[in-house]
């Protein structure tokens, strides 16, 4: 598995050159590596439909405990056959939608980067790298979202995805960082076995709020579902990828994946069903205000993945229907929403618009997409006898058997409106005419949707093809093995019940959806997307006003926010740490150095009355020069010696600097802000020293130098040998930044000369 995830990062980046070789057929081409892929997972069929779990990994970070480690079981291998799989239809896709792009290439690079991000993720093991490839997705995504960068919605688009996805991100990392405390362990595997562990520890609620977070904003959960229909200003392939059979499915995966783990308890269970049914209902609702065939799908994508993550918080309270009806809903929603996405966008390539309402007699003019229509919409109205149907009707099982009555009645009305969106979708191609020179696209345009759709009506009729592997997903989401039987009929129960009211009242509300539309339009509520709106404004003011307060342009403003800064910083870390000590010190100064240090003193404190700056400037010198000979007293010759060297040299430069400068004037009177945080920053860093002195010195690291510096560094000096060899990376870099500085002075002086010449 390793191999495989390395494999498919591998033939993402050589994808350019691919495209540059085989043109308008690279599509066909680069479709060869999902392709092999999906074989390759298919080749673990049998051993994951017998109960075998597969785990395969290298180290990584073993001195952390990271491992880039592999997990198989039936969850992973269904999002693996999805992502691979429908990966395949979208990268022939793309050579169809796109052809002619300036950009085709690039698309193909990030769109295969992405799929093997997304195959890293679901088969992580390892916690690290389960969030190293969640955050690849999220930036590969804001790649593809913003793909047509050259146009404003794009890029907004694209940029709200991100931050949006990326803040839950950080969260997420917080939460899995608490998971492996908790557990004692970075392997996901591992924590599964600890579930008990984990629901009784202090940290699980902080934990699973993390972790929910993460889930959430991935997966467009309310309240932050308005990213995923902003985003369908990508192109359609990546619509039909990310948007509706992959990446917003990976916070729906982790929930899945961690059920057995965080799973079980009322917060866990009551959340997950309320944040579920609520984002149903809104994506539902909000179903109504469009048009735009992409804004329909993307609506009817938030309420299934609201509906998934329904069936997750009924896993615990369930027998086994809630994790059968969550592994089969997900299968059916894949195949029918990549279907119509890809079908849509076949529409708008060939008829040269999404507008629903100017589309018409398709069905004649594309007969290929038309069917593939037709078949994705029964099951997204959950008719038989395609696969939709099943999915629906385990889980009303499912709700029958957790929910309350109120609860079921809104998840009805929620699968309504898929209903009325069939209808929706399917009426324009058997009514009217087909616009003039609308015609049935290439293959690559039509070949994903037939397939996809032809699926799920496979599946439904023989739902014995897809059951051990229900049963191996509804184990895995369970903990424990699961046995069910999928069938196209089981009888007149209230399930079956449910369906049919379902239905009506989808043809009801088809019926009265121009009126819900108009009211809609009309009556405008403000949501989760315009706190989202005020928040980014307010955080453009707020860092505007800082940017004004601190960014003065002023080198004495700076300077004092700075050590004011270091002065709070320090000055509050040695009071909490207490670490304020005076050094027991055998013995006091010499009377030499108590008259330097009278004199520094008497020299600092002229400085602050001085108004002349050349004469600051000396008399500050006069404090570097004393500890120069502090230094020498102290047996440091060459700390000395250094010390001279930079007080004269610093002299020089700043009294040549201040000659240049006309019309410096003298320094103000007063300026009590600047000797305030002068005696500040020095009494902190007084009081630093002194603790630092208070506290005992360990000799191990002068014993390794004093041991090290003759035999190894062939010096008998020991801070040479320190310099040179030890340290020898961290001098050359110092002595860099030295030479680049003189160059950079060097290059100001000559310009100066250039500009006093006539």
């Amino acid at each position: 598995m390793v191999a495989a995830v390395l494999v498919a990062f591998a033939g993402a980046l050589g994808a350019p050159w691919v495209y540059r070789g085989l043109g308008n057929w690279a599509g066909w081409g680069l479709a060869l590596l999902p392709l092999g892929l999906t074989l390759y997972f298919a080749s673990f069929l049998p051993a994951v439909l017998a109960g075998q779990t597969l785990r395969h990994g290298v180290p990584w970070v073993p001195s952390l405990g990271v491992s880039l480690s592999f997990y198989l079981d039936g969850l992973s291998l269904l999002f693996a056959l999805l992502i691979t799989g429908i990966g395949t239809f979208i990268v022939i896709y793309s050579g169809g939608y796109l052809k002619g792009h300036p950009d085709l290439g690039r698309f193909y690079l990030v769109i295969l980067l992405f799929m093997a991000s997304m195959l890293g993720l679901v088969l992580a093991d390892n916690i690290v790298t389960l969030f190293v490839m969640w955050e690849l997705t999220s930036l590969t995504s804001y790649l593809l979202i913003g793909f047509n960068h050259t146009e404003f919605r794009s890029r907004r688009a694209a940029t709200q995805a991100l931050i949006v996805t990326a803040g839950g991100g950080l969260a997420l990392l917080a939460g899995l960082i608490l998971l492996a405390g908790m557990g004692g362990s970075w392997e996901i595997s591992e924590l599964l076995a600890k579930g008990e562990v984990l629901r009784a520890h202090p940290w699980y609620l902080g934990a699973l709020v993390l972790v929910l977070l993460g889930a959430f904003t991935k997966s467009a959960q309310f309240p932050f579902h308005f990213w995923l229909p902003n985003a369908m200003e990508a192109p359609t392939p990546v619509s039909a990828y990310l948007h509706s059979a992959t990446m917003v499915k990976a916070g729906v995966y982790l929930l899945a994946r961690l059920q057995p783990a965080l799973g079980g308890t009322e917060v866990w269970n009551s959340t997950l069903m309320a944040f579920g049914l609520a984002t149903l209902l809104t994506g539902a609702t909000l179903t109504f205000r469009h048009t735009d065939l992409k804004r329909l799908l993307a609506y009817s994508t938030v309420a299934a993945l609201g509906a998934l993550v329904f069936a997750i918080g009924m896993v615990p309270l369930t027998s086994y229907y809630g994790a059968v009806g969550f592994a089969t809903f997900l299968l059916a929603h894949s195949l029918y929403k990549g279907g119509l996405f890809m079908a849509a966008g076949a529409v708008d390539h060939e008829a040269g618009t999404r507008n629903i309402g100017q589309l018409s007699g398709l069905f004649r003019a594309m007969p290929i997409t038309g069917v593939a229509v037709v078949l994705a919409a029964l099951s997204l109205a959950g008719l038989p006898p395609v696969l939709g149907f099943l999915g629906k009707e385990v889980l009303y099982s499912a709700a029958l058997e957790a929910a309350r009555p109120w609860m079921i009645g809104l998840a009805v009305l929620g699968f309504a409106v898929g209903a009325t969106l069939a209808l929706i979708l399917t009426v324009p191609f058997f009514r009217g005419r087909p616009p003039e020179g609308v015609h049935e696209g290439p293959p690559s345009l039509w070949l994903g949707p037939v397939v996809l759709a032809g699926l799920g009506l496979l599946v439904g009729l023989f739902p014995g093809l897809y059951n051990p592997l229900a049963d191996a997903v509804a184990s895995a989401v369970k903990g424990h093995p699961v046995e069910y039987h999928l069938k196209l009929w089981h009888g007149l129960n209230l399930p079956l019940l449910l369906s049919l009211l379902t239905v009506f009242l989808g043809v009801g509300l088809y019926f009265l959806y121009p009126r819900l539309q108009d009211w809609m339009a009309r009556e405008p509520v403000p949501g989760p997307e315009s706190a989202y709106v005020g928040l980014m404004r307010g955080l453009m003011r707020f860092s505007s006003g800082l940017e004004r307060l601190l960014q003065s342009g002023s080198l004495r403003a700076y300077l004092v926010w700075t050590f004011s800064g270091l002065v709070v910083l320090v000055g509050l870390a040695l009071l909490r740490g207490n670490g304020l000590f005076w050094p027991q010190l055998p013995l006091g100064p010499h009377p030499g150095q108590a008259v330097l240090l009278v004199l520094m003193l008497l020299a600092a404190l002229a400085a602050l009355r001085l108004r002349a700056h050349l004469a600051m400037v000396v008399v500050v010198g006069i404090v570097g020069a004393g500890v120069a000979i502090i230094f020498l007293l102290q047996n440091a010759p060459d700390l000395a010696i250094t010390q001279f060297l930079v007080e004269t040299l610093t002299a020089v430069l700043i009294a040549l600097v201040l000659l240049q400068i006309r019309r410096i004037g003298a320094v103000p009177r007063g300026r009590f802000l600047d000797k305030l945080v002068a005696l500040g920053f020095g009494g902190v860093l007084t009081l630093l020293m002194l603790s630092m002195l208070a506290q005992p010195m360990s000799p191990h690291l002068s014993q390794f130098f004093a041991e090290k510096s003759l035999p190894e560094g062939f010096g008998r000096n020991i801070v040479n040998v320190i310099l040179v060899d030890f340290r020898g990376l961290d001098t050359f870099g110092e002595i860099t930044v030295v030479g680049l500085a003189g160059l950079g002075v060097y290059a100001l002086l000559q310009r100066l000369r250039r500009e006093e010449k006539p």
